[in-house]
């Protein structure tokens, strides 16, 4: 038996382990089976081409929890080792390594938030353990070895009868962490961590219902049996070849991501690159809702099947962290902070190979199937609209699927929709206005006049659709939004034909002045317009560009300064040809004058929802007054 001394100049560099080597504790059992797949598919390497004379057979990893001994084994049968490789691997890199790796993050690691360490991982054993125990048997012809160590320096290595190849590593339990002896909390951790694990991991067993034999009794119950209980699905989907997989493997493998989740995702993405990176997986669009803060970190990333995070920042642009599903790519640096990945090349070529390989589905899913994309985009289109504002290069490839619906639901892609409006909607000074509403029952009346001149209103009610257009009418030539309320529709899109107004200029100054006496002006701002003799006597807008400036800085950047908490500014336009507006001028008593005035405006302001509480009672109660 061998004692000695693990070469490494901290005094005790245990302690250090546990204080700043991860911030999370429960990671020391990802590591431990990362090894003991490592270990495995090694060996499977060896013995397919030759290196290694020993059957690889069907291996597995067993988890063991031993409450009573307040001990957790984790067993594999993979490569084993000889004592001199432990010698060399445990004592001599291992540590090493820890010492090298703490003395480099000892101050940062607490901010740098260190995802975790591959390869040095066996010594995260001991933030959970008090003493930890190697008990290993090379595929080489050589005797077992048992590697003992209790958290100091010190280490025994001695031989051991194991027979069967492979190592079994031992974790007695420390006093603060016997939450790692409860069997519920370990098949979490398996679960977060291991659930694809390319090796099958075994922990405990469970009964499964075989079908009865023909000739049983109705009443005879099933018989049973127990097998071992695999808690991992060692080739999910991603890991396949799209070719070989149906719709409803993609589907299954969504209920298998997300077993809480009811609905059915809308579609999917399947990732499949090998150069200039490795990277596969599989993007599912949810239903999504006009809520910007939906629920995010719901796409996971793994390294070789290896659960990492499911904090994607950086990795996937951020107009998709609202999909769900994987990445995992052997290439994503994981043993740094994540300032380090945001900065790093490889990490930015992925996630613009990302915003491409979404780009381009989306434009075969609506060349596919139009009808189908057309019947989904309420559901996509926030995650569209957002990567239009945010990403240059998803902007330009979006021109070929994204769409603007119209208040009738037909949908035109952007050169569809300027075709079929350019000839009614240049306005004299040749600029193309696009029309359109955010709520069809609030804007009824404006949408209706539109249409009665034969324009096409879209309906568009994101909440970022006001940075949209500002962004369409900066790249796109010579065009602007409008929305339908935003003014009278002949001057929204002005044309040249001067309307005559029936009012003199004298009897229009009269009429202002009387307006202004009973209008609250820090309210309204009156316009008197000669329109058609049948258009509203009176009607409410406001200007795009306020409501637009306003509604940008509500939804975060864009809209001028301060803008947000500015109190709501309208336009009364008031028709002076019509007959109602004549007759206010010509009533001849004062009081008769402002009740009609006021009478109006309150119509106007109910047929927009503006008129509330003691206005509205008021209201009521002059209307029943005049029809008594």
């Amino acid at each position: 038996m061998a004692k000695g001394n693990i070469n490494v100049s901290v005094e005790n560099i245990f302690p250090l382990i546990k204080k700043f080597l991860y911030s999370d504790h429960e990671i020391f059992l990802r590591e431990l089976i990362s090894n003991a797949t490592d270990a495995t598919l090694k060996l499977k390497h060896l013995t397919s081409i030759g290196e290694a004379s020993v059957e690889y057979g069907n291996p597995q990893i067993e988890v063991k929890v031993d409450k009573d001994g307040k001990k957790l084994h984790i067993i594999d049968q993979g490569l084993g080792m000889t004592a001199d490789e432990v010698e060399k691997y445990i004592n001599q890199v291992a540590f090493s390594g820890a010492e090298e790796f703490l003395d480099k993050y000892k101050d940062s690691a607490k901010d740098s938030g260190i995802i975790g360490h591959f390869g040095l991982g066996f010594y995260s054993a001991f933030m959970v353990a008090e003493k930890v125990e190697i008990i290993t048997k090379s595929y080489k012809d050589e005797p077992a070895a048992h590697w003992t160590c209790d958290g100091s320096p010190e280490f025994t290595l001695e031989a051991h009868d194991k027979t069967e190849r492979g190592t079994e590593i031992i974790l007695h339990i420390a006093e603060d962490s016997t939450e790692f002896l409860e069997d519920n909390r370990i098949s979490e951790l398996l679960t977060k961590y291991n659930k694809f694990m390319p090796v099958p991991i075994k922990f405990g067993t469970k009964t499964e219902t075989l079908p009865k034999p023909e000739d049983a009794k109705e009443d005879d119950p099933a018989p049973t049996k127990e097998v071992d209980n695999i808690i991992n699905n060692p080739n999910p989907a991603w890991t396949k070849q799209p070719t070989d997989l149906e719709d409803n493997d993609y589907k299954s493998f969504y209920r298998e991501l997300y077993p809480m989740q009811f609905e059915e995702p809308l579609f999917h993405i399947h990732l499949n690159v090998d150069y200039p990176f490795n990277l596969t997986g599989i993007l599912y669009f949810p239903k999504m809702t006009n809520d910007l803060n939906i629920q995010k970190d719901k796409i996971q990333l793994y390294q070789n099947q290896v659960f990492v995070t499911d904090n994607v920042e950086g990795i996937v642009p951020e107009f998709l962290t609202m999909l769900r599903g994987v990445i995992d790519s052997p290439d994503i640096p994981l043993n740094v902070s994540r300032s380090y990945l945001q900065a790093d090349g490889a990490v930015k070529k992925i996630s613009s190979y990302i915003t491409r390989k979404v780009a381009d589905k989306l434009k075969s899913l609506f060349n596919n199937n139009r009808e189908d994309f057309e019947a989904k985009w309420d559901d996509i289109k926030i995650v569209i609209e957002y990567g239009m504002l945010s990403e240059e290069k998803f902007f330009e490839k979006a021109d070929a699927f994204a769409l603007y619906p119209t208040v009738d639901g037909k949908h035109y892609t952007y050169d569809e929709l300027y075709n079929a409006i350019k000839a009614k909607q240049t306005d004299k000074d040749d600029k193309l206005v696009i029309l359109y509403a955010s709520n069809k029952d609030a804007q009824h009346s404006y949408i209706e006049a539109a249409k009665a001149k034969g324009y096409e209103v879209l309906f568009l009610d994101s909440p970022i659709v006001s940075h949209l257009m500002q962004k369409l009418e900066t790249t796109k030539e010579n065009i602007s939004f409008a929305r339908v309320d935003a003014d009278h529709v002949d001057n929204l899109i002005k044309k040249d034909d001067n309307k005559i107004s029936k009012l003199s200029d004298d009897e229009k100054k009269t009429l202002d002045e009387l307006l202004k006496e009973v209008i609250p002006a820090e309210k309204f701002t009156v316009q008197l317009e000669p329109m058609d003799s049948d258009a509203a006597p009176f009607m409410i807008t406001q200007p795009e560009f306020m409501r637009r400036m306003k509604e940008m800085q509500q939804t975060g950047g864009g809209g001028m300064f301060g803008m947000g908490n500015m109190p709501d500014m309208y336009n009364l336009v008031v028709n002076t040809n019509h007959e109602l507006v004549g007759e206010i001028l010509n009533t001849k008593t004062k009081k008769k004058q402002e009740r009609l005035i006021n009478q109006s405006l309150d119509l106007a302001r109910l047929s927009q929802g503006l008129l509330k509480g003691e206005e509205l009672t008021n209201f009521i109660k002059r209307s029943y007054d005049m029809i008594k």
